[in-house]
């Protein structure tokens, strides 16, 4: 009878331990597949969390097996997460030549023009890039006085939520992209005032709720880094570190502006009235390796449901 009694006691804790160890499990070896389960994985901070809480609960009962794997889930979900919250890779920016770089989903084109130009404004980037531009926002943005402001861009102004742009404070030159994707991902070449070359992309493939697919073959499209000319993928990325397609970019020769600065767990999405300060990092600015990182921050765009990020990259 103590038996059955003690296992009466026991199963609600087990009931929270396992779902905590399962996705401890499929983030370190990368086993999320199908668009919901992929989805869930931008989740995986708040699982940190819960797992520091279950583990505490499984000691206050002493089941001490279930505290074991609760504490192991634990370890392994910190050390998938806490590097974001480091910095270790953050670059003085002293006497050295720094290229400034903001990003704003513009939400089918429904931002404020306004609020959008006042970023502009306040941090004064070389490089702008947008997504979900819509023609009209294009057009309201242009009247807004962006022209005056970063004079040169490559738009794929697109309806709904597909399109995309550059806009930049020197020359660019639109580079070849042959994309089945839906959402365009505009790329271009950056000339410096100096003579300096840089390659951008604009990026903003579909969620993986809607196809992922789709978002694994746009992912997968980017381009990988180290040699050549330096790339810097700015964008909604609609991806974090807690999926394996993100985390393969970022190997293949890039820093992500947030985690190098330690604020790499600075949600972006959904900025609305419920959550105005956003649940999920998956906007991105990722520099070659090559280039360094100064600085990175989150802003409002009001009448976004992103959040809008800039950061400082130090050229070589």
């Amino acid at each position: 009878m103590a038996g059955r009694a003690n296992a009466g006691r026991y199963w609600p804790i087990w009931a929270a331990v396992v779902p905590i160890a399962l996705w401890a499990l499929v983030r370190a070896f990368g086993l999320e597949s199908g668009g919901r389960l992929t989805s869930l994985m931008w989740f995986t901070p708040y699982a940190l969390i819960a797992s520091l809480v279950v583990t505490g609960v499984a000691v206050a009962f002493r089941n001490w097996a279930a505290a074991a794997v609760a504490w192991v889930a634990m370890v392994f979900l910190a050390m998938a997460v806490l590097p974001r919250a480091v910095g270790s890779e953050a670059q003085s920016p002293a006497g050295r030549e720094t290229l400034s770089v903001l990003s704003a989903n513009v939400y089918l084109g429904s931002a404020d023009p306004a609020g959008l130009i006042d970023l502009v404004d306040r941090f004064h980037p070389d490089l702008l890039s947008v997504q979900e531009l819509t023609p009209s926002f294009a057009r309201k943005v242009r009247r807004a006085g962006i022209g005056r402001r970063l004079p040169y861009s490559v738009l794929m102004a697109r309806p709904g939520g597909r399109g995309g742009g550059l806009y930049s404070r020197f020359p660019l030159t639109p580079l070849p992209y042959q994309t089945p994707f839906r959402f365009r991902m505009p790329r271009a070449m950056g000339v410096l005032p100096d003579g300096r070359r840089l390659r951008l992309v604009a990026v903003h493939p579909p969620p993986p709720s809607m196809d992922v697919e789709r978002w694994e073959e746009a992912l997968g499209s980017l381009p990988t880094s180290g040699a050549g000319t330096p790339w810097i993928l700015v964008g909604d990325f609609n991806a974090s570190f807690d999926q394996a397609e993100f985390r393969d970019i970022v190997d293949g020769g890039y820093r992500d502006a947030g985690q190098a600065t330690g604020k790499g767990l600075e949600p972006t999405w959904p900025s609305d009235r419920v959550f105005p300060w956003g649940l999920i990092t998956i906007d991105h600015v990722l520099a070659d390796r090559r280039l360094g990182i100064a600085s990175y921050g989150v802003d409002e765009l009001p009448g976004s449901d992103h959040r809008a990020i800039h950061a400082e990259i130090v050229l070589p």
